[in-house]
């Protein structure tokens, strides 16, 4: 079999699904322990380039590179949005070298930068200037010293290593890691990961969450985006499945799937954090990961993220989010669809604004919907089981298990994250890979 090692990931299109994947071992990777040398300090960077005192003749070029080297960039406005506006090569403080910019969000964006005093690569988060972000950050940096703080073996969550205000942007720095699941999906055509890789995923974001809870803190957004490859290397092998419904291809080599080199994980984006003793009454997540008691209205707590983490476990086996929607309504009737109907006593209790939703004891569809296409697009998805075993080759009675015991609809019948990392699923012993 060909492997070929990549150490960057392009964004050119990528082959399909395989009906048979060779048997690869990831690796079981052992995260090192946590860095003791965080800064909890703040680090004021308001620093400006004028102004500089008088400097011997003769050190005039050796001042003028140093000066090119590690001076501020002029004073700039921010854009409309509040981003803070840069030019790359250019500082942030006297300590980082602007490279690329390599995320952006309603948070902000994430550039990718030279840290000149640890001489490593970071990705470095610059908050827009708006109050509600910057308060967001500030909760992140509370919750990730928190956990670096207690997290003695190392965790999967991602490591902050300073943070600084800088011209009224906050700014956190984080170790640099490898792409996102989402990205790793979108760039490789929306195909499946195996079901083995699947399992390890799972098993790491699982660890991360089990450690939250007991932590008693809740992420409240769980996503592919938030989940990041600590490599961004990959292999490429075989696609045989492409090779059968399209023979022709083989000869341009684009007969090949990518997966990832290592299974190592690591969960960011700690901005939406919330703690045990929070009120819980408003919206939290992002959509296609949103549980049902949060959309009824009925509340939430820990369970949220378990509900979010299957959803996730079910895209990595099929390469598309479980409920693809924009709509209330149209979300709820496809979690019946997929999983059945909804408790009684869940529509029962829902607040004011879901109240709309429910007609005679039961959910308003496909009465309610908005469109003949929403009820296509509801009745075009199929039985959790269903769907399980159309992607997954083996180890598919152990998983879709597991899901059912992610994706209760009763926050107090589903699984903990401790729970889960004890099912058959993660702890056949058929299934370990040396």
């Amino acid at each position: 079999m060909e492997m070929q090692y990549m150490s960057d990931y392009p964004h050119s299109n990528m082959d399909r699904r395989p009906n048979k994947r060779p048997r690869l071992a990831w690796d079981q990777f052992h995260t090192p322990k946590a860095q003791s040398g965080i800064y909890y300090g703040q680090e004021v960077g308001n620093v400006s380039s004028a102004g500089h005192p008088r400097v011997p003749q003769d050190h005039g070029n050796l001042y003028v590179r140093e000066v090119a080297q590690k001076g501020s960039p002029p004073w700039r406005d921010d854009d409309k949005d509040g981003h803070y506006v840069f030019e790359l090569g250019e500082n942030l403080t006297t300590r980082y070298k602007i490279l690329r910019k390599i995320g952006e969000g309603t948070f902000g964006r994430v550039l990718e930068c030279w840290d000149r005093e640890a001489k490593e690569m970071v990705a470095i988060k610059i908050v827009r200037s708006i109050k509600k972000y910057r308060e967001a950050a500030m909760i992140e940096i509370d919750v990730l010293q928190l956990l670096g703080r207690y997290d003695r073996s190392g965790s999967r969550c991602v490591q902050l290593r300073n943070w600084f205000d800088y011209r009224n942007h906050v700014c956190l720095v984080f170790e640099k890691l490898g792409p996102s699941l989402f990205d790793f999906l979108r760039k490789n055509n929306y195909r499946s990961f195996p079901v083995d890789l699947v399992r390890e995923i799972g098993r790491q974001l699982l660890e991360c969450v089990a450690f939250m809870h007991d932590m008693r803190l809740i992420h409240t957004d769980l996503k592919p985006e938030n989940i990041l490859f600590i490599s961004p290397e990959y292999i490429k092998v075989p696609d045989y499945k492409y090779m059968q419904v399209a023979p022709w291809s083989s000869r341009d080599g684009s007969v090949y799937k990518r997966l990832p080199k290592s299974s190592a994980i690591k969960v960011i984006d700690f901005g939406s954090t919330a703690y045990e003793r929070q009120d819980h009454n408003y919206i939290v997540s992002t959509r296609h990961y949103r549980a049902p008691e949060v959309i009824l209205g009925l509340g939430w707590s820990y369970p949220c993220d378990i509900w979010s983490a299957g959803c996730i476990l079910v895209e990595l086996c099929s390469g598309e989010a479980l409920f693809q929607t924009h709509e209330n309504l149209e979300h709820l009737a496809m979690m019946e669809r997929v999983l059945g109907p909804l408790p009684q006593n869940m529509l029962k209790k829902v607040d004011r604004q879901a109240e709309k939703f429910v007609r005679r004891g039961r959910l308003d569809w496909p009465e309610g919907a908005t469109s003949r296409e929403s009820i296509k697009a509801v009745m075009k998805l199929a039985r959790l089981q269903n769907l399980v075993m159309q992607h997954v080759d083996h180890s598919a009675g152990d998983l879709i298990d597991l899901l059912q015991g992610l994706l209760k609809y009763e926050p107090s019948q589903r699984m903990s994250a401790s729970e889960a990392l004890r099912h058959p699923f993660f702890t056949r012993d058929q299934y370990r890979r040396s």
